[in-house]
């Protein structure tokens, strides 16, 4: 007790700092209390994070979902369906607050990024996740529009979401413009494929040692005359269907040739093209899928995303090195195909 009173009645050496009070507690004690602070608790920071609002898109053709998660543990809410397009956009962005406030996000689709490009011009952050990567609960077979946008706007808040990487303006033109030579090359095999099965079903077959498709089999193509008048039209239809596709193809080819030594991957698609195997074709197709490189932290990344390291859902000890070997080389031997990109030799090849 004497040294308690002791402890009270001693003045600190330095006047200046802030000094302690005692104040009556429960049961006759006495407990220390600081003075009152000088700068509040909750600043203008504090304040501003709390602010935050995080809306999460479930986007369609017509409509989108919209659901809003507070800062904090609030309660998720849904605010209903509004119409795709930029008027309900900029009316949505007036109800819910500042742009500064608030965080958007919705899944990658068919719907392209002209939502992120539209907030972006506002001043919002806006990411588009990878539905492939959201967290799903195995028994949760529920999935509703409203329900999915309340579930991103609950993991966005949360940082659980990866978003995906947006490409600017130029470089989605390139992509498209590779992609649709992809698409047409695909009408050609399958005209192709129309043609010949149709020489197989009449039992005509090109002369031995003639390859197929090469100029010595075209002009065998030309000499060939049908008795009936209606088969004679079909083969006529098939052939000029091909022609047509070829010339498209060859027009994609030549518009990316001349896209590819404007844009800004021109330097990147030059030094692809001293790689063994590798032309403008190949490198463009390479440059437009994967775009910025340096987006990948390491080599393995970029294996990973051209789908070259194989997924293996065993247990270790069940399999032999010999075996995990031969599961890479026959990934390695069959490649990959990633909307249109197919990638060459040198780039399977172990490191």
């Amino acid at each position: 007790m004497e040294g308690r009173t002791a402890g009270r009645g001693r003045q600190p050496a330095d006047k200046g700092r802030p000094q302690s009070r005692s104040v009556d507690c429960a049961g006759g004690k006495t407990a220390n209390q600081s003075y009152t602070r000088k700068i509040p608790a909750v600043t203008k920071h504090t304040t501003e994070a709390f602010s935050i609002k995080y809306v999460g898109l479930d986007v369609h053709k017509d409509t989108i979902a919209v659901a809003v998660a507070d800062s904090g543990t609030g309660e998720r809410r849904v605010l209903g369906s509004i119409p795709n397009d930029t008027d309900a956009l900029r009316a949505l962005v007036k109800k819910l607050g500042q742009p500064s406030e608030l965080r958007v996000c919705y899944e990658a689709g068919p719907c392209g990024y002209v939502i992120q490009r539209f907030f972006q011009r506002l001043g919002i952050d806006c990411v588009i996740v990878a539905p492939s990567l959201i967290p799903r609960k195995p028994g949760d077979r529920i999935k509703t529009d409203r329900r999915d946008a309340g579930k991103l706007a609950g993991l966005l808040r949360s940082g659980e979401l990866t978003p995906t990487w947006i490409p600017d303006e130029q470089h989605e033109a390139l992509r498209d413009l590779v992609r649709a030579r992809e698409d047409a090359i695909e009408d050609q095999l399958r005209s192709r494929n129309r043609l010949t099965k149709f020489l197989l079903r009449l039992g005509v077959k090109p002369p031995d040692g003639v390859k197929a498709w090469s100029a010595p089999y075209k002009k065998w193509l030309d000499t060939l005359v049908w008795d009936r008048p209606a088969q004679q039209v079909v083969f006529a239809e098939y052939r000029q269907s091909l022609e047509e596709i070829q010339q498209r193809v060859t027009r994609f080819e030549r518009e990316i040739e001349t896209l590819a030594q404007t844009t800004a991957h021109a330097p990147t698609i030059a030094a692809l093209q001293a790689m063994r195997g590798v032309k403008l074709i190949t490198a463009a197709t390479i440059v437009s899928e994967l775009g910025d490189i340096s987006r990948f932290e390491n080599p393995r990344q970029l294996m990973a995303y051209a789908g070259m390291v194989p997924s293996r859902t065993q247990q270790r000890w069940q399999h032999s090195s010999r075996e995990y070997h031969q599961d890479r080389k026959r990934a390695s031997a069959q490649g990959y195909r990633r909307d249109g990109l197919a990638l060459p030799a040198c780039f399977r090849r172990e490191r």
